[in-house]
């Protein structure tokens, strides 16, 4: 049983743990950040007025004593930490004078962080007021998972504004509930390690249209809300995840559930025979294996969208002009996707005809309240895929050789490489931006180099790394100049592709991408590392762009190139040069 300690700790002391990274998030249950600027500014006005909060939870982590893990009360600790790095105004329309707090300054003149130019600022007396205002912590020590998972359902189920979604999966860990956040995660391109500091947040938060936090994710490049399927707000509250989580459960099941809260609410009450059946159905079906063909559906709904003219999901199926959010509808057309390709094995082979083909499917299917039953959805599906039937092929000999990463995969790769910057790297590809457009090979060794690298990050660490994509404005400018090709931004990286190469080389992709294995089959990689990365390969079209994701496999020893030893120092790849690194290295294994 674990233990319960009460302390009063002052704001100046937690936002020292903040900086020195000794809090942490879960996200296996907790949520974004979705406070809106209003709610922070209240908490702000709270604590200068000297009136009482509730009390914030954490749990000690054993693998790391002296660090937290918080329970309750993630919003409020990010309102008040962004808050004295200037993140936002009092009501008044005062922000935090930095003058008066060292510590953080100290982190703004290191750039930690960048300062928001203000015009006023709260005084001296009310700095010193927050600074040395009392949190009440609560601190759990010695609790296991289960208890942590028990207390934070309990926390969330006193009548708090959860949604839906965000109360069925509060304090639950299954295999169904694991499904839907990762698969949710991807999509959204705010996947990250199932635990990572407080600091981090921002990075994998999602900015709405009208609310700029300056989170790292635009709601509106969101897949959900780029295609219409979802409002912005909508993510807010998960409305995504409880789109997945019904989808879902109709593909593992025998049959289509029907689409209703009581539905869910049943298939997420732990030990009921509905989620007893749900549970046994994800078991049986494989959750890397939904995982995989809901993101390739989501990739085919994607190349239908791209059809020129490029136009919303919602533009192409409704008949009229409409700004309405259609989650249920979007849920029978990816079911009807997902049943003709993994089914049936049929693949789109005229994505310009299937366009056409369900273009005003709004006319053609029941879109209302009384579409939800089963057997609703049932006929729904059945008459979409009777319409892109006629414009598919079974797939036989065509099945693709490539394709182990969706276009979602590729973008969370790329967000999450400026969260966890040793375990992932983005390159260009091989060729020069110099005008004479030659095979750069100092760019193929850092390449190898870099694989090497992330190898030695340690026991059970992977890592990935993608051609095609750029850090720097001036390569992407480069490259449309030389190549006419306009990179796609995903958060700050730009993606360039690698068929532009291979049509600079005048060789076909599949030969562009045989060349790379070439490179790393004849280089000095030492073994078992070349042998496992050439197995994890992958390569994917990215709205014709190409990209290639090469996967590093966790390794069990150190590994080598050449004679010398490789480590990522952040971002950065550097040469072991004498023998205490390298011994420091090994004993990561």
């Amino acid at each position: 049983m674990a233990d319960l300690a009460s302390q009063q700790t002052p704001i100046q002391s937690v936002y020292n743990w903040y900086r020195e990274d000794k809090l942490y998030v879960n996200r296996r249950y907790q949520r974004k950040l979705v406070w809106t600027l209003e709610e922070k500014q209240k908490l702000v006005e709270s604590i200068i007025k000297k009136y009482p909060i509730p009390a914030i939870l954490l749990a000690e982590r054993e693998e790391e004593p002296g660090t937290y893990e918080i329970i309750d009360g993630l919003q409020r600790l990010h309102a008040i930490v962004s808050f004295i790095e200037t993140a936002f105004p009092t009501l008044e329309g005062n922000h935090f004078d930095l003058t008066y707090f060292p510590t953080a300054k100290a982190h703004a003149d290191a750039g930690d962080f960048t300062p928001e130019e203000a015009q006023s600022y709260i005084g001296q007396k009310e700095i010193g007021t927050l600074l040395d205002y009392p949190l009440a912590l609560s601190v759990m020590r010695k609790a296991t998972d289960a208890e942590i998972n028990d207390v934070f359902d309990r926390i969330n189920t006193y009548g708090h504004r959860l949604s839906d979604q965000e109360r069925r999966q509060a304090g639950v860990q299954n295999d169904l509930s694991d499904m839907v956040r990762l698969v949710a995660c991807s999509l959204r391109g705010d996947e990250s390690s199932n635990t990572l500091v407080l600091r981090a947040m921002p990075s994998i938060s999602i900015d709405l249209p009208k609310t700029k936090h300056g989170y790292e994710i635009q709601a509106d490049e969101v897949f959900w809300v780029a295609q219409g399927i979802l409002k912005s707000t909508d993510l807010r509250d998960s409305m995504d995840e409880q789109c997945i989580a019904d989808v879902a459960v109709c593909i593992v099941s025998p049959a289509l559930i029907e689409r209703s809260k009581d539905a869910l609410d049943k298939i997420y009450t732990a030990n009921s025979v509905e989620s007893n059946q749900a549970l046994a159905a994800v078991e049986v079906y494989g959750t890397e294996r939904f995982a995989h063909e809901f993101k390739y559906c989501v990739d085919e709904i994607l190349k239908i969208c791209q059809v020129h003219p490029v136009a919303k999901l919602r533009t192409i199926v409704f008949e009229t002009s409409s700004t309405n959010a259609f989650p249920s509808f979007f849920a029978v057309i990816i079911i009807a996707v997902h049943e003709l390709v993994f089914k049936e094995h049929r693949k789109i082979s005229d994505y310009a005809a299937v366009r056409k083909a369900i273009t005003n499917l709004n006319g053609r299917i029941s879109t209302g309240r009384q579409s939800t039953s089963s057997d609703e959805r049932r006929i729904s599906v059945n008459t979409i895929k009777t319409l892109i039937n006629p414009h598919c092929v079974d797939m036989g000999a065509d099945r693709p050789v490539f394709g182990g990463h969706a276009t979602a995969d590729i973008d969370a790769v790329i967000r999450r490489s400026e969260i966890e910057l040793s375990n992932y790297e983005l390159k260009q590809g091989m060729l020069s931006l110099a005008d004479d457009r030659h095979i750069d090979e100092n760019l193929i060794q850092k390449v190898v180099k870099t694989i090497c690298a992330i190898a030695n990050n340690g026991a059970g660490q992977f890592g990935k790394l993608i051609l095609g994509v750029t850090d720097k404005v001036a390569d992407s400018e480069r490259v449309l100049k030389l190549d006419g090709v306009q990179a796609v931004k995903v958060a700050r990286r730009h993606i360039v592709g690698i068929s532009r190469e291979a049509k600079q080389l005048g060789i076909s992709v599949e030969d562009y991408y045989a060349r790379w294995k070439s490179y790393i089959s004849d280089s000095d990689l030492s073994e078992p590392l070349k042998t496992s990365v050439l197995s994890n390969i992958d390569y994917n079209t990215y709205f014709g762009l190409g990209v290639i994701v090469i996967t590093i496999p966790p390794q069990g020893e150190l590994s080598y190139y050449g004679g010398d030893v490789y480590w990522r120092d952040g971002d950065e790849t550097k040469l072991a040069e004498d023998s205490r690194r390298v011994a420091s290295l090994a004993k990561r294994f």
